[in-house]
């Protein structure tokens, strides 16, 4: 979500969420037949062909299967949703019971999972943010459907511990680049590189928030010989994601950012295990990770040009000793001339 208003709830689109085992059991990759709540075998192809679910109660959304009809565990939840109802396990609900939604949830309890992808948003200013539940809009409210996240018949349930292994705004820059401008073993120190990347944060309470607020800022990058009558960037949006912004001579225009992090318990209280009593949380709020990223209006153009050769560095030295000579006759033309008049004053006042 952005202030010119756009959303974008639920974002699958060149987004890969890939389930993984939990960490006792090694966090190895789930298969992704696994990944779906809802797979084909679960739909009611078995029905009637014009069986028609009810939504209970709930409006029926826009793109089921059957017009006006609730058919899926998935319909009902996103009818529910689209009213801002609290769906919870499934309970008593036909669609769900049949697809065996509870039991798969449960057994989902322990689980890990990896996002992994590309999105495209508005170049203003925005967030986004992963979050448990099914989100909607509640008036001028972002609200996601906690229920099943709190009430866990699994003990330990779901917390947000996470590594952040790689995070860019644009194109990743090539090899070569980020060599020049400094190694991976100080990534914090060098702005080139992308900040984020490692970044670890653990806790064992399920209502906890972790905020990152990221400050980016367009960068470009010009190799040798570069032209700006011949490159022509892909600007129309039609490439690639991840390629947006690469020319065909080689120039890239990209972002680096920097990051500031907070992090705070939804239950409030103060910071005093961290030797900060005085710094107080309010109660409330959405457990998950969130980025916040506010848009520079200036630019960054690195320019790679050659190195100087011997004979431009005699040349520029025998400016520079020529430009010395040049000032020091001027100096020395100016003393001569005052004190000139200075004796010819003189000598007319005796």
């Amino acid at each position: 979500m952005d202030v010119s208003g756009e959303q974008q709830t639920g974002v699958m689109h060149g987004v890969n969420k890939v389930r993984l085992a939990s960490v006792q059991e090694g966090g190895y990759d789930i298969d992704v037949k696994s990944l779906d709540l809802h797979s084909v075998d679960d739909q009611a192809t078995h029905l009637d062909p014009n069986y028609c679910g009810q939504c209970y109660g709930a409006t029926p959304p826009a793109n089921a299967q059957n017009a006006g009809c609730c058919n899926t565990c998935d319909e009902v939840r996103e009818a529910y949703a689209s009213v801002s109802w609290a769906f919870g396990r499934g309970e008593n609900v036909e669609q769900c019971e049949r697809e065996h939604y509870a039991e798969r949830l449960d057994s989902q309890r322990k689980e890990g999972c990896r996002i992994e992808g590309g999105i495209r948003v508005n170049k203003v200013v925005g967030n986004f943010h992963i979050a448990p539940g099914r989100s909607f809009s509640n008036g001028n409210l972002h609200v996601h459907d906690l229920n099943n996240y709190f009430e866990t018949p699994v003990e330990g349930g779901h917390q947000f511990s996470h590594i952040i292994h790689h995070l860019r705004f644009g194109p990743q820059l090539p090899e070569a680049i980020t060599k020049q401008n400094g190694g991976k073993s100080l990534p914090w120190t060098n702005h080139h590189l992308n900040p984020l990347d490692g970044t670890s944060q653990t806790t064992a309470d399920p209502a906890y928030n972790f905020m990152y607020f990221v400050k980016v800022v367009s960068t470009s990058y010009l190799p040798l010989g570069w032209n700006h009558r011949s490159h022509s960037f892909t600007a129309d949006g039609s490439g690639e994601l991840g390629m947006y912004g690469q020319s065909d001579d080689g120039s890239v225009e990209t972002h680096q950012y920097s990051v500031t992090s907070h992090k705070r318990s939804l239950n409030g209280g103060d910071d005093s295990l961290e030797g900060h009593k005085e710094r107080l949380h309010a109660r409330g709020g959405i457990p998950g990770v969130f980025f916040s990223y506010d848009i520079s209006p200036m630019k960054v153009i690195n320019r790679e040009e050659r190195s100087k050769t011997l004979a431009g560095f005699l040349t520029g030295l025998c400016a520079i000793v020529g430009g010395t000579l040049t000032v020091a006759a001027a100096v020395d033309r100016g003393v001569y001339e005052g004190a000139s008049r200075l004796k010819k004053l003189q000598s007319k006042t005796l």
